[in-house]
Order: structure tokens, then C-alpha cells, then sequence
């Protein structure tokens, strides 16, 4: 038998960020088989499994419209508050997911980190992939709901994916600062339902965003996740609501800002993973 003596030199790669996207395509089975398993033990051993994807936002949604719909009387601008407060949360529960799980995704996955070489970035993309899954499922409630309210989605729907991409990257960004964080600084795993939590009731998960005064707006879509919310509502529910194309505008930059200060600090600190994990 007959053994190669060539070794394998792993440089760094140039540009600010550095990241390999043809070693990325390589460990692409990888990638599937993280986000796979992760879509599997995400349910594993519970009693109702994946339905659990679906009943999390209904109770959801029936807190808010007691809340915010009987008891506030927060103006729905014509839609059902159920389904208002649906089409929020749809984009919303796939967001908290990802942050929480690609949040802790790298300290979860020590054991690989300390063993073998593989491109670390894919450990926070795979936990993100996987709540798409949840995702779909709760669009499947979606459809029922707006059959069941006679809605009917204008042209406005073919802009959804858009919307979903901007709620995709501010995801992946987002978990990859957090990612990298956890690792040197475990309070990361405390602060972070703190975020999520305190981000559900800033953003118009519960309630549509034409409370908020003008003159407020433009600082209001300085959180990624208002376009987002809107973007939904607009494509889905019809040109109930004129679209803010200057918060769009200003929450795409700090989507991009985010995924690229993210992709940077990861790369900068994935080096170090295997040393202090």
C-alpha cells in the first residue's frame, strides 16, 4: 500500500473578507448533511415533532389579535388582524429561528471543530437553511387563512422572494456575528432570546407599522426587519399600504453592512475556534 507524501498548505486567502467560495462548493455535501441533521434533531424526541413549526405562531397570532386587535384596537388598515398578524410573523419566526439556533451553532459543533478541517462558515449557513422547513410549513397555514378570508394576492406577490432573500442575508449576518461571538464570550447564549424578545415588539410583528409617525419612519427601517414585515404584507395582502421604497433602500444597506461586518469577523476569528471552544 502506498501512501501520498504531499502535504496540503492551507493559505490564507486575499481580500477583506477571504472567503474560498470554491472550497465552499466543495464541502457542499457537508452543507446539506449539517442542515439535514439539524432539521432532524431540531423536533427529535418530542411528542408532535415538526407540528410544533405550526402551533408557535398560531398561539402567537391569537395573542396578538386579543392585544393588540380587541383590547388596543390597533387599526388593521382593512385586513383581518388575524391575518395581518400571520403574514408578520411568518418572516419574524424564520428570523428569531435562525438567530437563535446559528447563535450557538459553532460551540454546538465542538466536537467536529477540534477534529477535523472543513470551512467553518458553513456551520451557521446550515442552521439557517434548516428553519426554512418551518418556514414552509407555516406558509401552508398561510394559504389556508387567506382562502379562508377570501384574500387574493396581486402581482405585488412576485416581489415575496425578494423580501425573503433581504430576511435570508440579515439572518445569515446576523448569526454570524453572534456565532463567532458565543464562542470567546458564552453571555452571547443569555443575551441573545433578550434580543429576540425585545426585536418581536419593536418591529410590526403584531401590528402594522402605519402607526409610526413620518417623520420616524426613516429611523424605524434602521431595523432590517420592518422592510422585511412590510415587504411581506405588501406582496401578500395587496397595495394595502404604499411601499416605502427609502426605508427599503436603507435597510438593504444595513443588511449588506451586517453580512459583510459578519462574514469578516468570522473569518477573522475562526482560526481561533478550535483553541478556546
Amino acid at each position: 500500500m502506498k501512501y501520498s507524501n504531499q502535504l496540503r498548505i492551507i493559505s490564507a486567502k486575499r481580500g477583506l473578507i477571504k472567503i474560498d467560495f470554491k472550497e465552499l462548493w466543495l464541502y457542499r455535501e457537508l452543507f446539506l448533511f449539517l442542515a439535514w441533521r439539524d432539521i432532524l434533531v431540531r423536533y427529535k424526541q418530542t411528542v408532535i415533532g415538526i407540528t410544533w413549526a405550526v402551533i408557535r405562531p398560531i398561539v402567537t397570532m391569537i395573542v396578538f389579535t386579543v392585544i393588540f386587535g380587541k383590547l388596543a384596537h390597533l387599526p388593521s388598515d382593512g385586513i383581518p388582524y388575524p391575518l395581518l398578524s400571520f403574514v408578520g410573523l411568518l418572516p419574524w419566526q424564520f428570523f428569531s429561528n435562525a438567530l437563535n439556533e446559528s447563535s450557538n451553532s459553532v460551540v454546538a459543533n465542538a466536537n467536529m471543530i477540534t477534529k477535523i478541517y472543513f470551512p467553518r462558515l458553513i456551520i451557521p449557513a446550515a442552521t439557517i437553511i434548516s428553519g426554512i422547513v418551518d418556514f414552509i410549513l407555516s406558509s401552508i397555514i398561510l394559504i389556508f387563512m387567506m382562502i379562508w378570508y377570501g384574500v387574493i394576492p396581486n402581482v405585488n406577490v412576485f416581489w415575496l422572494p425578494l423580501f425573503f432573500l433581504l430576511a435570508l442575508l440579515f439572518s445569515f449576518g446576523i448569526g454570524l456575528w453572534f456565532s463567532a461571538l458565543n464562542v470567546k464570550y458564552r453571555d452571547v447564549r443569555h443575551i441573545v432570546p433578550f434580543i429576540v424578545q425585545f426585536g418581536l415588539y419593536i418591529s410590526p410583528v403584531g401590528f402594522s407599522s402605519s402607526i409610526i409617525p413620518d417623520n420616524w419612519k426613516i429611523i424605524y427601517s434602521l431595523n432590517p426587519m420592518v422592510s422585511v414585515i412590510d415587504g411581506f404584507r405588501w406582496s401578500l395582502l395587496g397595495s394595502w399600504m404604499p411601499l416605502n421604497l427609502p426605508g427599503l433602500f436603507i435597510s438593504a444597506v444595513v443588511v449588506i453592512l451586517i453580512l459583510l461586518s459578519g462574514a469578516y469577523y468570522f473569518r477573522k476569528m475562526e482560526n481561533t475556534f478550535a483553541d478556546i471552544i
